[in-house]
């Protein structure tokens, strides 16, 4: 994935020409380029960028001078928030409209549900984040459309969704993120539902005479988070590393917004570095999905203690 990733980003554009006055002479542009390391073929470049990684650097900023990897360090925390409060949108809207969809299926409300669900996938995220601005904060004047907000720091991280203005500022960025996965849990519970209500364990239920509501929480519910808590694992990675538009459209000071502005200025060393954290993230992601349905899901422990 580095080779990938190096050698993709070096191949377009040439920073030098962000970097240097156009009047600058000959010997200012070398010197420019010697310094950044560019007059060196490009599998030495790559090789010196392999060898400092092992190392914890993976370059310097040719905007800001400064260690990309700290660049990205800084913006980690306001992208993990928007990410994670996007899922917990969508297992919080998602499931319980999923659940009663499938119990409802003919339902004119669950068909309404469903119908949603289609919007939801189709509609461009920029649109919709666009569309929202314009409703909520210009004409309602209820949101406001850009930036963090307040924010307080919690053991060294500045999160702003324990302040009134840091909440107001995220919901709509979260919301717009989150809509495409409401859109596929909603879809998830619903068949899971289906499939749930014709199984013997849930006749057995309400035969003993449990509740509609005990049936549901305990034996239903249960089992259909095992694929949403799946699914959903591996899209928290997506959320984190597809949000550059939602970012982008709220100015919300992320990972997203920090390589939108590092792509315009070809800022190599910060692209790179993204993308490799990018690939890790999804790594320990899976990871933990991995541990996860086998704590859900007691058929994969029996198997395992069975090998």
């Amino acid at each position: 994935m580095s080779l990938i990733v190096f050698v993709g980003v070096n191949v377009v554009g040439d920073p030098v020409d962000m970097l240097i006055n156009p009047e600058a002479d000959q010997a200012e542009i070398q010197r420019v380029i010697r310094d950044l390391g560019l007059d060196r073929p490009l599998h030495e470049q790559y090789l010196f960028f392999v060898g400092n990684a092992l190392e914890g650097d993976l370059g310097k900023s040719f905007i800001f001078g400064e260690s990309a990897l700290k660049l990205i360090v800084q913006r980690i925390p306001a992208t993990f928030e928007l990410a994670l409060t996007a899922l917990i949108l969508a297992v919080v809207i998602g499931v319980p409209l999923g659940v009663y969809a499938g119990m409802r299926p003919t339902a004119i409300s669950s068909r309404t549900i469903m119908a949603g669900s289609i919007l939801g996938f189709s509609l461009p995220t920029f649109w919709v984040g666009l569309m929202m601005i314009m409703v909520f904060a210009v004409m309602l004047g209820w949101l406001p459309s850009t930036g963090r907000g307040d924010t307080v720091e919690v053991l060294g991280i500045e999160v702003s969704f324990l302040t009134l203005d840091g909440l107001s500022h995220l919901l709509m960025p979260a919301l717009n993120l989150a809509l495409l996965k409401i859109s596929l849990v909603i879809r998830l519970a619903r068949a899971g539902t289906r499939e749930a209500m014709h199984q013997d364990y849930v006749k057995f239920a309400r035969a003993k005479g449990l509740s509609e509501s005990r049936v549901i929480l305990v034996h239903v519910l249960k089992n259909i988070m095992i694929p949403v808590v799946t699914v959903l694992g591996l899209e928290f990675g997506s959320l984190i590393a597809f949000s550059v538009v939602t970012e982008t459209v709220f100015a919300w000071p992320g990972m997203g917004k920090l390589l939108i502005d590092s792509l315009h200025n070809l800022d190599r060393p910060i692209i790179v570095a993204y993308l490799m954290i990018i690939v890790l993230i999804f790594v320990i992601i899976n990871l933990i999905v991995d541990v996860l349905y086998s704590v859900l899901d007691p058929r994969v422990r029996i198997k395992d203690a069975g090998q």
